[in-house]
């Protein structure tokens, strides 16, 4: 039983004990109803006290059985809250810590709720691309307001539960609960037990004083801002029933938006980011209790863009750095950066100002070596140059204590080699941090082959603290993100070689929704960073082909934005990416100089070669034991390289499209003349799935 029953003299306690969040899972939900037939058959009881155990109410629905037969199974969370609101006896919800979703909605059937001080009230189910289910868009508004419920149910963001109580003309709380939530619960419970009729939300009046005008505004805004997400304008048209319909309508009208929305694209690939992100820290040879290696100071290497940006994470996290550089003016120039970075967020109202005294006095500088040895970890994020990073983990082996983490953070180099030049290769690893890595989500922690589980998991636990996304990434050239990145750029080129400009590209994949197009990514990274690497590629590789075209423009010195000339051109002070026409004639030359005769290529032939050719080069990788899971590839492209959320990242929207047609697509461009020979021979483990009619998931 997933939920407690007690007695305290005439008040019964059903507790819901179900961790970590106390989700409201199948034996959850009969402990409840168990629970309140027991409060009904005892003479002796006056009044019931719903809570939860541990750090949370309750989150809402039990993850673990999504998409399961016990998520719909009797009694559902309908059901449950039909018994609680049809109860003979008083129900009070004691709410603390966490109410979120259905744990919400389980409050909002209770007669009456109270609430510890700081507990997060959320309606979130707008970011898995659903409305609430279980009556929260009909309930909420008859406690908060139209408006108040429809910010919260549009916004799926948490707000503390004092302030939601101080909101005038509030019925969601009854009081606010200081000290000991469940003995202040049980004398609430006994002050209303004898009062009758028994207040039920439903039977509570909605108004609103322009409704209509309202409803079109928040409608049209809404909409402006979440165009490509189908469930928050129907999360105003739920709200607008709450008013508009009697309240058995309104429960049906936003049961149906449910079921309908459970169906489309985007809630899918909502879902299944929400379940990539969480099997991403799963690995499955290194047990969930392995014991971790304290962390109390990190030491960088490099006050670079890079080396600042990774020290800024631990500093928010408060945690000591001390970076070191191998010049003065680097150091002073670096913390100058630091500290414009942190007055900036100051100045907008985003961070307090002794927050940022308390964050710059963890930070100190170095130019010797031997003030790291105290270290529990350094990172290392000096230039992407194998000789530069050996002299650098050679001298760190000799300095850094027994049992300090040495990571790098390569974005593309041979971390094993990188591992080798040390005596303690059990205690190296990649932390791939992408730029700017104070802003960035996404963190690749790259597993050697030498690499000690408990090293991977403190890593790990550590990405956790500093609010990352962490995906484990195996070792190979450009690990899962830069490895996919590299074939999609290739593609790029190959595009304007037979018929495209730079905008033409960058506008279609923005369009399907990346943040970003290949081109003016490449001028924010700095173009010289991709030709650094083509030039290794042809000697480590020199039968694969590359457009020229790339080369052609890092020759003219046009590396992006921080020279004001790339793809595009750029004006001082800004970053508006301007279409060049000495780039134009540049890649026109050169194509004539190919004797290819430009053609018209579709948006749909751009998007699908540059996404295709993510899908294959990541079913590689999978196949490869590279990455553990398909999802952690969509997790790397979501989090790290701007790929639209509602698509769910690459993998997943190959599955959408449906594995068969994306290899049929994939034979149409290999049969295209001046294509790369063999780019577009599907990847083993696609093709099996393919011929399977299985998916990625």
């Amino acid at each position: 039983m997933s939920a407690n029953y007690e007695t305290r003299g005439d008040v019964a306690v059903i507790t819901l004990d179900n961790p970590p969040v106390n989700g409201l899972g199948l034996a959850t939900r009969r402990g409840i109803v168990a629970g309140l037939e027991s409060a009904q058959a005892d003479p002796a009881i006056k009044a019931i006290v719903l809570t939860g155990a541990g750090k949370a109410f309750s989150g809402g629905a039990d993850i673990r059985e999504f998409g399961k037969p016990e998520a719909l199974a009797e009694p559902n969370l309908l059901s449950v809250i039909a018994v609680v609101e049809g109860s003979a006896k008083p129900v009070v919800a004691a709410i603390h810590s966490v109410a979120m979703g259905g744990g919400l909605e389980l409050a909002l059937g209770c007669h009456y709720r109270v609430t510890a001080p700081g507990a997060q009230v959320a309606m979130p189910e707008v970011k898995i691309g659903l409305v609430p289910g279980a009556g929260g868009t009909q309930r909420l508004p008859r406690v908060l307001g139209v408006e108040n419920a429809l910010n919260l149910i549009v916004s799926g963001e948490p707000v503390k539960s004092e302030l939601l109580a101080q909101l005038p003309g509030q019925q969601l709380f009854q009081k606010v609960i200081d000290g000991d939530l469940l003995e202040g619960a049980l004398t609430y419970a006994r002050s209303i037990a004898d009062a009758r009729p028994l207040p039920r939300v439903r039977d509570l009046k909605v108004t609103h004083p322009n409704a209509d005008a309202y409803f079109q505004f928040a409608r049209n805004t809404v909409k402006a801002v979440a165009r490509h997400y189908p469930a928050p304008p129907r999360c105003v048209d739920c709200v607008e029933q709450s008013l508009k319909l009697k309240f058995d309508d309104g429960m049906r009208y936003e049961r149906d938006a449910f079921v309908s929305l459970m169906l489309t694209p985007e809630c899918k690939a909502l879902r299944h980011a929400f379940f990539a992100e969480r099997a991403a820290s799963k690995i499955p040879d290194v047990p969930a209790d392995t014991p971790l290696r304290p962390i109390r100071k990190l030491a960088v290497i490099g006050a670079g863009t890079m080396g600042g940006g990774i020290s800024m994470n631990f500093l928010n996290a408060g945690l000591p750095v001390v970076i070191l550089e191998t010049k003065q003016e680097a150091l002073d120039r670096g913390v100058a950066t630091i500290r414009k970075n942190y007055e900036a967020q100051v100045k907008k109202g985003k961070l307090k100002d002794d927050k940022y005294q308390q964050r710059m006095a963890l930070l100190s500088t170095t130019l010797r070596y031997d003030d790291l040895k105290d270290a529990d970890m350094v990172i290392e994020a000096v230039f992407e140059d194998m000789d530069v990073k050996e002299k650098v983990f050679r001298t760190l082996d000799e300095v850094m204590k027994p049992g300090a983490i040495l990571a790098t953070n390569t974005s593309t180099l041979d971390v094993d080699r990188i591992a080798a030049f040390t005596k303690r290769p059990q205690d190296v690893i990649g932390t791939h941090f992408f730029s700017p890595a104070n802003v960035m989500k996404l963190l690749e922690v790259v597993r050697g082959k030498a690499t000690a589980k408990d090293v991977l998991a403190t890593v790990m636990d550590l990405g956790k603290k500093i609010r990352k996304t962490c995906v484990v990434s195996g070792v190979c050239d450009g690990f899962i993100g830069n490895r996919m990145i590299e074939q999609y750029s290739r593609q790029a080129g190959f595009l304007l070689e037979e018929g495209c400009t730079p905008e033409q590209v960058d506008k279609a994949i923005e369009r399907f929704g990346f943040a970003m197009g290949p081109f003016r990514m490449g001028d924010l990274a700095g173009n010289d960073v991709g030709w650094y690497i083509r030039k290794r590629r042809y000697v480590e590789k020199p039968d694969l082909r590359y457009s020229k075209t790339a080369d052609l423009l890092c020759e003219m010195g046009r590396f992006g934005q921080k020279t004001g000339a790339g793809w595009y051109d750029y004006h001082a002070g800004k970053r508006d990416a301007i279409p060049s026409p000495v780039v134009v004639k540049m890649i026109e030359d050169h194509r004539k100089s190919l004797g290819i005769t430009p053609r018209r290529i579709s948006d749909d032939e751009i998007v699908h070669r540059l996404v295709y050719s993510l899908v294959n080069e990541g079913a590689k990788i999978v196949e490869e034991g590279i990455a553990l899971r398909a999802s952690d590839i969509d997790m790397v492209y979501l989090t790290g390289y701007g790929f639209p959320v509602w698509r769910g990242g690459p993998m997943c929207y190959a599955d959408t499209v449906g594995l068969f047609n994306v290899v049929q697509a994939m034979k149409r461009f290999a049969a295209n003349p001046h294509d790369d020979a063999g780019f577009w021979q599907p990847a083993p483990l696609l093709a099996r799935l393919a011929a399977e009619g299985k998916t990625f998931s």
